[in-house]
C-alpha cells in the first residue's frame, strides 16, 4: 500500500507543479497584456461635445463595469413633509473588466471614497467622498467628479443608447495617488467618460414622504468608462 501511494505522489506534485505553472504564466499574460494596452492610444467612440475631453488628451484604457448605484431617501428641502431619492454625492459600487483572449479579467474597482491628494481642479472645502477608481494591477487610484454638469440623457446619442438609464457623463480628475510601489496606471489620469450605461436609475417608489427618509437601495447598472491622459 505504502509503496503504491509512493508512487501516486509524483504524479500528484507534477500536477499541481504543472497547474501553478500555468497560472503564472496566465497571470504574467495578462498583466502584460494590459499594460501594453495602456501604453498604446485607443479610439473611443464618437461622443457629443458636451461629454467629450478637451484636445491634448487621449484615450488609454477602457473598462466595462458591472455594479450597483446606490440612493439615499432624503428630505425635497430642509424640514419638509415630502423626500425624493437624491445620488449626489455618487454612490458606486463596482468593478470595471477587460475582455482578454475571450475572457474577463478585473482591471479596476469604482467605489467612493476620500479624495487624500486633491489637485487644483477639486473644489473647496473638499468634498468628504468623491467617485474613485483604483487599478486592481499597482492600487493606483484617481478621484473624479461630472465636469459643470456635463451629461447627455442616455438614448440620446449612438453612444449613450439605453433610454431609461442613468446619463452618459464627462469626469475631470480631482485627485490622484501613486500606488504602494509608486504605480502609475490611473493616477495621470485627466478625464474619465461613463458611456454606454445601462440601468442604475433611482427607484419609482419607496420615498415619498418624510416617513421614508433614511431608506437606501442599491440599483444595478453596467456602463463603459473610458479614461484619458495629457498627450505627451
Amino acid at each position: 500500500m505504502n509503496t503504491n501511494r509512493d508512487q501516486q505522489q509524483p504524479k500528484s506534485t507534477a500536477t499541481v507543479q504543472g497547474l501553478f505553472a500555468t497560472a503564472l504564466v496566465l497571470g504574467c499574460i495578462v498583466i502584460g497584456t494590459t499594460a501594453q494596452a495602456t501604453a498604446q492610444q485607443l479610439t473611443p467612440p464618437a461622443t457629443p461635445t458636451l461629454i467629450t475631453p478637451p484636445v491634448g488628451n487621449s484615450a488609454f484604457l477602457v473598462g466595462h463595469a458591472q455594479g450597483t448605484q446606490g440612493y439615499v431617501c432624503l428630505p425635497t428641502t430642509p424640514g419638509a413633509s415630502t423626500a425624493s431619492w437624491t445620488v449626489n454625492p455618487a454612490r458606486p459600487e463596482a468593478t470595471l473588466f477587460q475582455s482578454i483572449f475571450g475572457n474577463d479579467f478585473q482591471i479596476i474597482t469604482h467605489f467612493l471614497s476620500p479624495n487624500t491628494n486633491p489637485n487644483a481642479a477639486a473644489p473647496r472645502p473638499i468634498a468628504f467622498g468623491n467617485a474613485t477608481w483604483q487599478s486592481s494591477f499597482d492600487s493606483s487610484k484617481v478621484w473624479a467628479q461630472v465636469v459643470n454638469s456635463n451629461s447627455i440623457p442616455a438614448g440620446s446619442d449612438a453612444s449613450c443608447p439605453n433610454t431609461g438609464s442613468i446619463p452618459c457623463l464627462l469626469l475631470e480628475s480631482v485627485g490622484s495617488e501613486e500606488g504602494p510601489t509608486g504605480g502609475t496606471l490611473l493616477s495621470k489620469t485627466t478625464f474619465i467618460q461613463r458611456l454606454n450605461t445601462n440601468g442604475g436609475t433611482a427607484p419609482t417608489e419607496g420615498c415619498s414622504t418624510s416617513s421614508d427618509v433614511g431608506a437606501q437601495r442599491l440599483v444595478p447598472y453596467t456602463a463603459d468608462y473610458v479614461f484619458f491622459r495629457k498627450d505627451k
